[in-house]
């Protein structure tokens, strides 16, 4: 192959650079920025799939982000690439929080106060009790998200506008820099 790695970098590197990248946290934000930047789109329709894409990821519904996220996105005419691009504001670092945040906000908004899970929490307690956990985590996940969606949306839809005027400025500034030599030749 012409592009493949000459070493194969093993499960454990592999798992480490999604925990870990090898490039830094401030690269990757950097690149996922450019990566939104560069999306072909209107700069709205670009801010409402990532803005989706983020507030779905508050939502306790793990394996069904994506789908989710590009429902909703498909539904108002966004972009569904930056909706999967949007998801990535949920992840293991961030997910520990987000579900602490969602469950005491959903257990303060149906009454219950502050209800502390029990010390042995597992993925058999959950099952058992989906209400207990599930409830209050998706009801503190919808003003949360609807916040974030907010949060997301305006700075998102303006650096695309930016980057698209920067843009159509270079591109009619080449066009006419291309035209001037056949119409000093004329």
């Amino acid at each position: 192959m012409l592009f493949k790695r000459r070493h194969d970098p093993g499960l454990f590197h592999r798992v480490r650079e999604i925990f870990w990248p090898r490039a830094g946290w401030r690269r990757v934000s950097y690149y996922l920025m450019h990566r939104i930047r560069r999306l072909p789109g209107t700069p709205h329709g670009i801010a409402v799939g990532f803005a989706f894409g983020a507030a779905i990821s508050f939502t306790p519904f793990i394996g069904f982000h994506f789908a989710l996220a590009a429902l909703l996105t498909w539904a108002i005419g966004g972009n569904l690439l930056a909706s999967a691009i949007g998801t990535a504001v949920g992840n293991p670092w961030t997910f520990p929080f987000i579900w602490i945040w969602c469950y005491r906000l959903g257990s303060w908004m149906l009454g219950s106060g502050h209800v502390e899970l029990p010390a042995d929490l597992s993925l058999s307690f959950i099952f058992d009790n989906p209400w207990r956990v599930l409830l209050p985590m998706f009801l503190g996940s919808l003003p949360t998200g609807l916040v974030a969606w907010i949060a997301v949306y305006w700075p998102v839809r303006r650096m695309v506008e930016g980057y698209h005027h920067r843009r159509s400025r270079r591109r009619e500034r080449r066009r006419k820099a291309r035209a001037a030599p056949r119409e000093a030749g004329s």
